[in-house]
């Protein structure tokens, strides 16, 4: 059986061809030639069967013939805000992994220990659409630019929002706990998580989050990269929410 090709189309609906980079994969790398059948995906719930009507060496006409809305597979909306890792494959294989597995939005951090002040995020949203074809999901996450620590908690948010962070609660807060994230998630309900960079958020970042309505949480007792926690923290999210049956 032929293996189905996903293409990104984001006005796929209004469309009737293929942006510049997925017209090249289609015909000089998967060779596909006219009549040969697509899956589209516009990134924002919908599927569409096409045929292709034109095929060049950089240009892939088509035709929609069927429309297949998608329900989402998990529920509220799952929002990681994270500071960037020094090096930068690290940050694009948790923009990967992360997609794979199921998030609605990504947030990069300008933090006060901030090992990078920079993303290209041109690049990673590339990334982006790359795991949204893999693994064959409906949506793609909303990518939003760096953005400064104390303009990204000082912004009202829905939902519940949580910071993660190795300190001990009672540096930051008298009487504080710091439960393990998973024992804390709502289902359905939106939800944010903030990850540090490697030197961690400083003490007065966090309490600033807690005076902006965030709540200390844990990932457990190991002591994880940057990209890790954020990656279990999205994983933890997407199984607190995922549909069942």
């Amino acid at each position: 059986m032929k293996e189905t090709r996903f293409f990104f189309v984001p006005d796929a609906r209004n469309c009737i061809e293929l942006p510049q980079d997925e017209a090249k994969h289609a015909t000089r790398v998967l060779r596909l030639a006219e009549g040969d059948e697509l899956m589209l995906m516009d990134g924002s719930g919908c599927f569409y069967r096409a045929y292709i009507t034109v095929a060049t060496g950089h240009r892939c006409l088509y035709k929609i013939f069927d429309f297949l809305p998608q329900e989402r597979a998990w529920e509220g909306h799952i929002h990681l805000a994270m500071a960037p890792t020094k090096l930068n494959d690290r940050t694009e294989w948790f923009a990967e992994k992360a997609t794979e597995i199921g998030m609605d939005e990504l947030t990069f951090l300008d933090c006060q220990f901030s090992e990078r002040r920079v993303i290209k995020t041109e690049r990673i949203d590339k990334i982006l659409i790359s795991a949204v074809k893999q693994s064959h999901k409906a949506w793609k996450p909303i990518l939003n630019e760096m953005t400064p620590f104390e303009r990204f908690v000082k912004t009202e948010r829905k939902g519940d929002k949580f910071i993660c962070h190795c300190y001990a609660q009672e540096d930051i807060e008298e009487g504080g706990t710091k439960p393990l994230l998973m024992d804390v998630l709502r289902r359905g309900v939106e939800t944010t998580v903030m990850i540090g960079p490697e030197g961690d958020f400083s003490v007065d970042e966090v309490k600033l989050a807690l005076k902006n309505g965030y709540r200390c949480v844990s990932l457990g007792t190991s002591r994880l990269r940057t990209e890790t926690a954020a990656l279990v923290a999205v994983h933890m999210m997407q199984l607190r929410n995922q549909k069942i049956g």
